[in-house]
């Protein structure tokens, strides 16, 4: 029975190949063999593909330093999208997690060996500032001190709350206003202003969304205080 025109095609061309294999085989180069091979291995696969970007702890594009903590911190976006706190590959807080709210989000971490101790927001607009006292006022020599900004992070803000804020490490806490963007890393007993704090100014001329500056993302790598410092 005769083959079909198309059939018959196919059959041609995988007997040209089988031979076309077998005579490199046979003569010691391989090398029809091997080009099979990278026609039929993926494209990721293929020596062509650009390799993906390797990523680290909380999507750093680096590993950080032995002795030494992972973190990234995204403020709120307007009032809409809620803050992100990650620490050694860790979501502390974030809106998955259903720990974040208006106001200032701040998750307090062991700075010896990176365990979370509490984590909690504060409505700046409409709550207590006694509240946030209570949290930050006892807090223990390195304790390390992760706070993003959601919404409104200032109006209830009083003079002992930014005094302390700044014996933290803070630049900015003296003057932080009205929906400003803000996120900050700071530590109990600190000796110097902290080099991880970013900050935006509420202003309607510059402002990235009605009403609100644009959020704020900031990573690094935090030293690992030793257990006698």
């Amino acid at each position: 029975m005769r083959l079909a025109g198309p059939l018959r095609v196919v059959v041609i061309v995988l007997t040209a190949g089988l031979t076309w294999i077998l005579v490199s085989v046979l003569l010691g180069t391989q090398s029809g063999f091997s080009r099979l091979q990278q026609l039929l291995s993926s494209p990721e696969n293929s020596p062509t593909s650009e390799p993906r970007p390797k990523k680290y702890k909380c999507g750093l594009p680096r590993a950080c330093p032995e002795h030494s903590f992972a973190f990234r911190i995204t403020s709120g976006a307007a009032n809409v999208i809620g803050p992100k706190i990650c620490l050694e590959d860790k979501m502390l807080m974030s809106s998955v997690k259903n720990n974040v709210g208006r106001g200032l989000n701040i998750a307090l971490v062991n700075g010896v060996n990176g365990e979370l101790i509490d984590a909690k927001f504060f409505d700046m607009w409409a709550g207590d500032v006694n509240e946030l006292l209570k949290f930050i006022r006892p807090l223990h020599e390195g304790t390390l001190v992760f706070v993003a900004s959601y919404d409104d992070p200032a109006t209830k803000m009083n003079e002992e709350t930014r005094k302390i804020f700044m014996e933290l490490g803070s630049r900015i806490a003296r003057d932080l206003a009205f929906r400003d963007s803000w996120v900050f890393v700071g530590a109990k007993g600190v000796q110097d202003k902290s080099p991880f704090e970013q900050h935006v100014k509420n202003n309607k001329n510059s402002n990235k969304y009605e009403g609100w500056p644009e959020a704020l993302e900031m990573e690094g790598c935090i030293p690992q205080r030793t257990a006698d410092v």
